[in-house]
């Protein structure tokens, strides 16, 4: 039994109008310590489906479960990082963590909760911030208080909503780095999953890719209100990163396997839909295709 399955979940909206499908038939399996990103364009369900894993909302229909057990509401055991760094900005940065810490384990004293709050600052090279607020912090040293608070509480799962996507591509890439790093100096690796637009971001730090493909265009004559609709977005076949660790953005842009499993997810995700009917993982390295593909990827 996988630590987090997914079985036949569906997901729509109605607000002021008529009901938007946003996911269809998704179904995954993710293994404990795995670190799995979801890879699509903006405005394909990304957030919506990692809402629902994280037990925000709910979905219309299937079932998720985490550990056995169906998710109902959020997992007291998982941490969550958004993009917009989401810090109280009247506490400091360490207040902002040992909060975290003290909802975690409750039974620390606050001095235990400080000094936890503490050494994940200190991990996430903010040693010298931690009496700071949100205001006194650029935009990566606020998403680096967001990390520490995912680490310092120890979850067993963590969603990371594309927490890198505000940032600057140097301050991103830094920071990538440092996640890639905390995640190997662990004695138990962290289930996590991410969502991405971020080919590169996915291989850097993943062991599987999910490309998440939106559905065709709906037929206006059916009776959809606009051309532009689509239909609900569903996932593709995961996509293994069988690299090595640790890696580096230099290494993957000229390591041939790298260059291939990039390629694969490329071609997943601009394949149209109709081609789509054949599954991903029969799509190899021979693949006219992926060698189209491969030979445009930086």
């Amino acid at each position: 039994m996988a630590f987090i399955e997914v079985r036949d979940v569906h997901k729509s909206f109605t607000t002021n109008g008529p009901t938007r499908h946003v996911l269809r038939d998704v179904s995954i399996d993710i293994e404990q310590g795995e670190f799995v990103s979801i890879v699509g364009a903006m405005g394909t369900g990304k957030s919506t489906l990692l809402s629902l894993l994280a037990g925000l909302t709910m979905p219309d229909r299937g079932t998720i479960r985490i550990g056995g057990e169906p998710v109902r509401g959020v997992h007291r055991h998982a941490a969550f990082v958004f993009q917009n760094y989401s810090l109280l900005p009247w506490f400091t940065a360490l207040e902002n963590v040992r909060l975290a810490v003290e909802a975690a384990f409750p039974d620390l004293t606050r001095e235990q909760q400080l000094i936890r709050a503490s050494e994940a600052l200190c991990n996430v090279g903010l040693g010298n911030a931690l009496n700071r607020r949100p205001r006194q912090l650029s935009g990566g040293m606020r998403q680096r208080v967001a990390i520490a608070r995912a680490v310092a509480t120890e979850p067993q799962v963590r969603f990371l909503d594309d927490p890198f996507g505000a940032l600057d591509a140097l301050t991103r890439e830094t920071l990538q780095q440092e996640l890639a790093g905390l995640g190997s100096q662990s004695d138990r690796r962290v289930t996590t999953v991410m969502i991405t637009n971020s080919v590169e971001e996915a291989l850097l730090l993943s062991d599987r890719i999910v490309p998440i493909v939106p559905g065709p265009p709906l037929d206006h004559a059916r009776g959809a209100l606009s051309k532009a609709e689509r239909a609900p977005a569903t996932l593709g076949a995961a996509i293994p990163v069988e690299l090595s660790r640790p890696r580096s953005v230099a290494q993957l842009a000229h390591d041939e396997q790298a260059t291939h499993v990039r390629a694969h997810v490329i071609a997943t995700l601009t394949a149209s839909p109709g081609r789509l009917k054949k599954p991903a993982r029969e799509m190899n390295a021979s693949s006219p295709v992926l060698q189209a593909v491969a030979k445009e990827a930086p």
